[in-house]
């Protein structure tokens, strides 16, 4: 089956001091077969929070990592925009991160149903039209 990769998750998996360190490399561990996909736009909020937290060396793994795995980048398209835009109305008391709204949007278009994330707030709220629900993995 296909995941999302989220900002959070790769945080914790790629910094051995983040609470959910262990939790995420042993979700890497169990999921080595899985098709992985990462958003380009969760891609880059997390390359900004490696750099600002453990430093360009933290950086540099990332991109080795990468370039070894088969995890697939996926582009966020213009077309997204509409869906990213629904989100953000529909839910605008939440005040959803712009970069969970983007996945949302991504994991519907592709009909992606499981995301790796820790910050479960926003993906706990939304209602995708593709899905009843999205599993948010891994299980706490």
């Amino acid at each position: 089956m296909t995941i999302i990769a989220d900002t959070s998750y790769l945080f914790a998996l790629y910094n051995s001091k983040d609470i959910n360190h262990r939790a995420a490399a042993a979700f890497a561990f169990e999921t080595a077969s899985e098709r992985i996909l990462l958003p380009n736009v969760a891609l880059t909020e997390l390359a900004y929070l490696l750099v600002r937290d453990l430093g360009y060396v933290a950086l540099r793994a990332l991109l080795d990592n990468l370039r070894d795995s088969e995890t697939e980048l996926v582009p966020l398209l213009k077309s997204d925009l509409d869906r990213i835009y629904d989100i953000t109305t529909t839910y605008a008391s939440a005040e959803f991160d712009i970069v969970d709204c983007c996945l949302m949007a991504i994991a519907e278009r592709l009909g992606v149903t499981r995301i790796a994330t820790f910050d479960r707030r926003d993906f706990s709220i939304f209602r995708p039209r593709h899905c009843d629900y999205l599993d948010l993995l891994p299980a706490l």
